[in-house]
């Protein structure tokens, strides 16, 4: 498998999952990808992850595209939908199926339990039972990487994760999968995102050498979290941000990422003029 969009110069992107409305915490990814993007000069896309079908919201894909440009966040070239690239996905499905990168597994969530998978269909299907998920067959040993947030990083996903799912039970392409595909395709050179998904990093490296990608260059960064220590969600009911007072929300954002607020600021135009020059001085030595 071969990239497919136009290479050279850095390529963002923001990928909301249209579950609900942007809060505090998926503001704060947003606005360090876009401030990192256009600091570099850059191209800041964005992608609706809606693969996830159970979980999409009616018309939230259209909220998130207001909320981003309520506060002066306009994204580059015209939106994806991950619904609307299932004939790429079960391509490259097959791709790795045909060099056995993936294979059927017959277990069931509650056998497996919460540690790593422990390898049980590997070798073939058990008697008597059936696919019902497909896993990726993950190489031994640490994956390492740099984080320009956080600095290098090491992942065992053998012993730490196990061979993952890639498509899962309900016949759902997983998203792991889907991303490294979409961010090869876009031609993604950076990716900005919370450090929740850190955890993802190995996995997607693994499935990216297995594909001939190179994989981007990756910034975790810092989660909100709510009143109880939790990291800020919808699916903790986070409230949406308000659009009312875009200044103070951005200002908010903005000093989450460790910055003083700025002052004497009136315009969303001003905001960005003041921000991004100040995030190129503070990364400019964290780029590879």
């Amino acid at each position: 498998m071969t990239r497919t969009s136009e290479q050279g110069g850095y390529v963002g992107r923001f990928a909301p999952s249209p579950s609900g409305p942007l809060h505090d915490g998926s503001l704060v990814a947003a606005m360090a990808g876009y401030l990192d993007a256009r600091a570099r000069n850059g191209r800041w896309l964005l992608r609706i992850e809606d693969i996830d079908t159970p979980r999409v919201v009616p018309n939230a894909d259209r909220v998130i595209m207001g909320q981003l440009d309520a506060l002066g966040m306009q994204w580059d070239g015209e939106p994806i939908w991950q619904s609307q690239r299932l004939a790429d996905y079960e391509a490259t499905f097959q791709y790795l199926l045909q060099r056995k990168f993936v294979y059927p597994c017959g277990c069931t969530r509650q056998e497996i339990g919460r540690g790593p998978y422990p390898g049980t269909c590997r070798n073939g299907l058990p008697a008597g039972r059936a696919a019902r998920a497909w896993r990726f067959r993950v190489h031994a040993g640490p994956v390492s990487f740099h984080d320009r947030w956080l600095g290098t990083q090491k992942q065992d996903v053998s012993r730490d994760i196990g061979d993952f799912i890639i498509k899962r039970a309900d016949g759902l392409w997983a998203y792991q999968l889907v991303v490294v595909i979409d961010d090869a395709w876009q031609g993604v050179t950076d990716i900005v995102r919370g450090v929740d998904l850190l955890s993802s990093t190995g996995r997607q490296i693994q499935l990216a050498e297995a594909l001939g990608y190179t994989y981007p260059r990756v910034m975790h960064v810092p989660l909100v979290l709510d009143e109880f220590g939790q990291k800020l969600s919808k699916q903790n009911h986070a409230q949406p941000f308000s659009c009312d007072q875009p200044i103070a929300t951005l200002n908010r954002a903005w000093q989450r990422l460790g910055f003083e607020p700025l002052s004497g600021i009136t315009t969303v135009q001003a905001f960005w003029a003041h921000a991004i020059p100040l995030w190129a001085a503070r990364f400019q030595h964290l780029i590879y």
